[in-house]
């Protein structure tokens, strides 16, 4: 597994994805190396059964994830594996490499997302992430895509036939100890939540915007309810700056920083509901996690939002705020509507993306690739 910051996952949709998967797929006899980066969970040797390597990389904004893609691609190739396995279109632009270093082994691109859709990059990055996007469908022996939205997209963009294998999320069985939320001044139930990575897509801002509008609107309704938002900075120490600002003035607003574990898992089980105002995702696996809690989702209505929410959840007019504040107020007003489209979300969620479902697929794919010469050689 190459092109994730590393395991135990601490933040970050393709980091979740990658330890669940590599966990699911060692259960099913594969030796699984995950290429990690020092200053994201490093010394960790190995987490779950799954076997995790640390290699370089130049810690900055624009070459973090290219220079540590290249140092794990040389090191797996030392390893001898049979599958480079590489998340994410930028990480991509190096699929050409495992082919002409080790010929033998098969490589699968994951496309997560657009990448270039993303504010925080600018125009030559971009531009690379574009020409990732190319590598990622015309290089590799199989592409996946999270979402029908990506699998269309590369389609119609890339004449590109994808393999649809969707983020999972484990079912939380557990009950959460309600006392880790005392350190956030925080009550069961008495609170909406937010949780990303705190870039500008992922849309923070727009939401404490749209949760002042409904101080004002209903002041009634939110006299003893608070708007969580739980994540921290990916290279973007500026627009944390920019939130903590907005939420300076307004003890109503509680920023907790990224969060992982317990913490996290007793933030999930006791909010009211999670509202996800994202301009671009791949699947988000944020919404995936709320809904696996049983809590109803409010996000914004872009198609990778609505393959979630559309029939199980609810959502507003990307980008317009005073839509957004409208549906958080009617979610307040219909606590039996918030519960019922939550125990409903928790059920779809159970039945269509189940990690074990997931990792048999993508151990499927893998076997087929590696037939897949094989096969040829047969129809000839």
């Amino acid at each position: 597994m190459i092109g994730q910051k590393g395991i135990p996952a601490k933040a970050g949709g393709i980091e979740r994805h990658v330890e669940e998967l590599s966990v699911e797929l060692t259960n099913r006899g594969h030796d699984v190396l995950v290429f990690c980066r020092s200053k994201y969970t490093w010394p960790i040797r190995d987490h779950r059964g799954v076997r995790c390597i640390q290699t370089p990389s130049i810690s900055t904004k624009h070459l973090d994830a290219i220079t540590h893609t290249f140092t794990s691609i040389i090191r797996a190739a030392r390893e001898k594996v049979d599958v480079f396995h590489i998340h994410g279109v930028g990480p991509a632009l190096l699929s050409w490499l495992p082919k002409l270093i080790r010929p033998s082994a098969k490589v699968i691109v994951t496309f997560h997302c657009i990448d270039r859709h993303h504010q925080k990059w600018n125009v030559f990055a971009r531009a690379m992430l574009y020409l990732g996007e190319r590598c990622a469908v015309k290089i590799p022996d199989a592409t996946i895509t999270v979402s029908k939205t990506l699998q269309a997209y590369c389609r119609m963009s890339y004449n590109a036939d994808t393999k649809y294998i969707p983020n999972g999320t484990p079912i939380q069985l557990d009950d959460a100890d309600p006392k880790m939320l005392k350190p956030f001044k925080l009550k069961p139930g008495k609170y909406v939540m937010f949780c990303a990575r705190l870039v500008r897509h992922k849309g923070a801002h727009l939401l404490i915007d749209a949760w002042k509008q409904v101080k004002k609107k209903r002041p009634d309704l939110v006299k003893n309810l608070k708007l969580v938002i739980v994540g921290g900075s990916a290279f973007t120490d500026d627009y944390v700056d920019e939130l903590k600002k907005m939420a300076k003035k307004d003890k109503s607003v509680v920023m907790t920083g990224t969060q992982t574990g317990e913490t996290l898992h007793a933030l999930f089980q006791n909010s009211y509901s999670v509202v996800h105002p994202s301009e671009s995702e791949g699947l988000p696996i944020s919404i995936l996690e709320a809904m696996s809690y049983g809590k109803c989702v409010l996000s914004s209505d872009i198609p990778e939002n609505l393959e979630l929410t559309k029939e199980h959840g609810l959502s507003f007019a990307r980008g317009d705020v005073n839509d957004l504040s409208n549906k958080i107020i009617m979610m307040l007003e219909a606590p039996k509507l918030v519960k019922a489209v939550g125990e409903e979300a928790r059920l779809h969620i159970a039945k269509n993306y189940d990690w074990k479902d997931i990792s048999e697929t993508t151990d499927y794919l893998y076997e087929l690739t590696m037939l897949e010469p094989k096969l040829k050689d047969a129809t000839v």
